[in-house]
């Protein structure tokens, strides 16, 4: 299996698929994920003629298992260290959750030429956590809640995640998929618990503000309505006021999860919006 090693000895494994000519597209995985959570994504760009990479995060999947560095700009570095040793040049980087935020925080500080364009699904930004600069945000104890859980017994917590608000499955008529529970599961427990412990923090009390107001490329901000883990109206709308160049999609009723629930609808935005065509229903 293919690994970068980073200036502090951990290894970040990552996946390479297509023609090295191909436009590249770098995806980032949300928490506690790992890179094969943009299955559907990578499939639907690879039989297309992409170049598709996608990186398991310190802490996650099969990296290292890390102690330190458990933060955004550690991760930013780790983002750049694995563009710089693959000499991408002009790549679109796609985050989801987590993954949005480390976007925005790598795309910031990126070497000029490394990106084209940028996508957030269902992404952190601006900031999660309550305070008086962010009064919609989500309070503290919600935070607390997520790690006294994962600290009580991470492979029930692990469970409960996905059987409801993830992928919207504790909705009213919901289709289950056991099938994506599953693999939720198993991506998560891959990864390590302290990493996962820290990236909370990291993920909900980072301020994309002013990385968000620094990137000057094109950036597509694509957010379900029924997100019950990044709520959409304080997250998506103040992105793209913030961006140089953004463009939002609201999903009506599509959860946080809707990249794997609902690839048939959200893919055919993502390639509209690489290859510069209009996506319908945008502002």
């Amino acid at each position: 299996m293919p690994f970068i090693t980073t200036t502090d000895g951990t290894e970040i494994f990552y996946k390479d698929w297509g023609p090295r000519e191909g436009q590249a597209i770098v995806f980032h995985h949300g928490w506690p994920l790992s890179a094969d959570d943009w299955d559907s994504q990578m499939l639907f760009f690879l039989a297309r003629g992409y170049r598709v990479i996608a990186h398991d995060r310190r802490g996650h999947g099969r990296s290292s298992q890390t102690i330190s560095g458990h933060e955004m700009d550690t991760y930013a570095a780790d983002v750049a260290a694995l563009t710089d040793t693959l000499n991408l040049k002009g790549a679109v980087h796609i985050g989801h959750s987590t993954g949005g935020g480390e976007v925005a925080h790598y795309v910031a500080r990126a070497k000029p030429g490394r990106v084209s364009k940028a996508v957030l699904v269902g992404a952190v930004p601006p900031i999660m956590v309550k305070s008086d600069a962010n009064p919609a945000g989500l309070p503290i104890e919600v935070f607390n809640g997520l790690r006294a859980a994962l600290v009580a017994n991470r492979a029930q917590f692990y469970i409960d995640l996905p059987t409801g608000p993830f992928y919207g499955f504790n909705r009213p008529g919901a289709k289950v998929s056991q099938g994506l529970i599953d693999n939720w599961w198993r991506q998560g427990m891959m990864g390590a618990a302290n990493a996962h412990y820290e990236c909370i923090k990291a993920f909900s009390e980072t301020d994309f503000t002013e990385d968000l107001k620094k990137i000057d490329v094109p950036v597509f901000v694509s957010h379900g309505t029924d997100d019950q883990i990044v709520p959409y109206a304080d997250s998506a709308p103040l992105s793209v006021r913030l961006l140089k160049q953004g463009t939002l999609k609201a999903y009506p009723g599509l959860p946080h999860g809707m990249l794997s629930t609902h690839p048939d609808i959200v893919n055919p935005d993502l390639l509209a919006f690489v290859e510069g065509k209009k996506i319908e229903g945008a502002d």
